[in-house]
């Protein structure tokens, strides 16, 4: 108990820089995801085939440009058929993030191992004012 008394400052320096070094690790386990410049960039450098996993009527109010829709619940049956080439980047997206989060696990199942979900969903993509259109 004297030694902590004693050494409080070097303590508190060692916590302090504890902490401040696993502060980006619990950041990325927040904000999971693709960031939409991130997107844009696969979209245009390695030509990323964009999936809205949103429900027809969602996507025809908005959904990402160029991008192919295929509800959650048909994915799995209907992804091998719409993105044949396995190596191309995939990019899956939905209104929030949280959907598109779990479609992950399926298309990483299905062996898309490129597969990313867009972190914020299509309310990202609308904040950091990147183009929609609408059906």
């Amino acid at each position: 108990m004297k030694f902590i008394f004693d050494n409080w400052m070097l303590i508190a320096i060692a916590m302090t820089s504890g902490i401040l070094l696993f502060l980006p690790v619990i950041q990325g386990a927040v904000s999971a995801g693709l960031s939409p410049a991130a997107a844009v960039q696969l979209i245009n450098r390695e030509k990323a085939v964009v999936i809205d996993i949103c429900e027809p009527g969602e996507f025809a109010a908005g959904h990402v440009v160029g991008s192919r829709n295929i509800p959650m619940g048909e994915l799995e049956a209907k992804l091998a058929g719409a993105v044949k080439n396995k190596a191309l980047p995939l990019i899956l997206v939905c209104q929030s993030g949280a959907r598109s989060g779990r479609a992950l696990a399926i298309a990483k199942k299905l062996g898309y191992e490129q597969a990313q979900s867009l972190g914020g969903g299509l309310a990202a993509w609308k904040a950091a004012n990147l183009p929609i259109e609408k059906a």
